[in-house]
């Protein structure tokens, strides 16, 4: 037997090793510590192996946005610091929706979302990711720790002559992103879809107006990339597994601005050449650039130019809150965004005149490739089942307010931040 504590030890016999389960104690409280430090310490060292081995996500506090709140639909918005997902986060944070907006600021802007949290700081309402579609890791992350009702994918490349240069990134960004979205909306159950389509779809129609059943057969790899990403929407909605709300929503060309002037328009300047034609009347106005150049005088129309379908982006992000809100499970709507009427560029540039004041210096070219001559909608499906009617129809009123805001923000929302929200 060991002695007590309190008595000087003797001397081991040498050569001899000792080990613990040799070891005996004459006093029950010193074995009885003993055995408690080594049972605490095992403890604690489990506990911490188990804490540095989980992924980070796991350490965090709950928040409001992984929890599904009675009452409260949580909407992501991909590409929602773009120009018309901010637009449509605006709109769901009006209607009390819970906003989380994904966005890699590729072509959105920082300054948009500061603009909505400034308008909506309470907890709850608006979460800013920044995040890239293309990431499956990062986006299945962003679904695993956020309880979505909804989603809303806005987010794409959109311009349909950079599509004609650049189509491996248009198919990559829009069909395999799209795909990813997907697989992530099944992985976690999110049964809600209001996909972000566009006419571009249907090519260039023999007969006009266009309706749902016109044939799709787009002649521009932007277009192509889109049915594509339809085609994989639609073909996993009819799967059994499936069960899912889906809203396409193939809209027209976007323009105009938020009425009250919080938000607009404002592309990177690399992008300008690609841009829409609101943005290259007001830099004419603005003499960012010298003057405009039209693509295309010699398409059979009435005047030479291409016909656009013009929908103020106010009645856009309308059509999806009313598709979000007649979106029903296991069901699929299919509808076009438009004015029904067709406006031609010249026509076009002539109110973009009137709205800014300026006699703007217009020039002449050749085609664009992978443009069409004549587009525009029949918009009686969505008149008729979801209650949408294009309600800001007038170009030059459209083009003014759109005005306004450009005059304000002369260089967009500013330099992103070095600190990403």
């Amino acid at each position: 037997m060991l002695p007590s504590s309190r008595s000087r030890p003797q001397p081991r016999p040498a050569g001899r090793s000792w080990s613990f389960s040799e070891m005996d104690f004459s006093d029950p409280k010193r074995k009885s510590r003993y055995l408690s430090k080594i049972i605490m310490l095992a403890l604690l060292t489990a506990i911490c192996v188990v804490m540095l081995t989980q992924p980070p996500c796991h350490r965090r506090i709950p928040s409001v946005f992984s929890v599904h709140e009675p009452g409260v639909t949580h909407v992501l918005v991909t590409g929602g610091a773009g120009y018309i997902g901010s637009h449509a986060a605006l709109r769901l944070l009006k209607d009390s929706f819970r906003v989380t907006i994904v966005d890699n600021l590729s072509r959105g802007n920082i300054g948009a979302v500061k603009v909505l949290q400034n308008l909506f700081p309470e907890p709850g309402r608006l979460q800013f990711i920044y995040a890239d579609l293309g990431d499956p890791k990062a986006i299945n992350r962003i679904f695993a720790e956020n309880a979505f009702d909804a989603v809303m994918h806005f987010a794409a490349v959109a311009y349909v002559g950079e599509s004609t240069l650049e189509p491996l990134r248009y198919y990559h960004n829009i069909t395999a992103n799209t795909l990813v979205v997907l697989e992530a909306m099944a992985t976690h159950s999110v049964k809600t879809l209001i996909y972000s389509s566009t006419c571009a779809t249907y090519g260039e129609p023999e007969k006009m107006p266009i309706t749902e059943e016109t044939p799709q057969f787009p002649i521009n790899p932007y277009g192509k990339a889109k049915k594509m990403a339809e085609d994989i929407i639609l073909d996993f909605s009819k799967s059994r597994k499936s069960d899912m709300s889906v809203m396409i929503l193939r809209y027209f060309n976007v323009i105009g601005s938020d009425p009250e002037g919080r938000l607009g328009e404002a592309p990177p300047p690399e992008l300008r050449e690609h841009g829409r034609i609101s943005g290259a009347c007001f830099d004419a106005a603005l003499g960012i650039i010298p003057g405009l150049k039209v693509k295309g005088t010699d398409y059979e129309t009435p005047d030479g130019t291409c016909v656009r379908d013009y929908i103020d982006v106010t009645d856009l992000v309308d059509a999806h809150v009313k598709a979000l809100n007649k979106a029903e499970r296991g069901k699929v709507g299919i509808y076009n965004v438009g004015t029904g009427r067709g406006r031609s560029v010249k026509e076009f540039v002539e109110a973009c005149k009137k709205a800014t004041g300026v006699d703007i210096k217009v020039d002449y070219f050749s085609r664009r490739p992978g443009d069409y001559a004549e587009v525009y909608s029949d918009p009686a499906k969505i008149n008729r089942e979801l209650n949408w009617t294009a309600q800001h129809t007038e170009l030059q009123e459209s083009l003014r307010v759109a005005w306004t805001w450009q005059m304000k923000h002369r260089s967009g929302y500013g330099q992103p931040q070095a600190m990403i929200l």
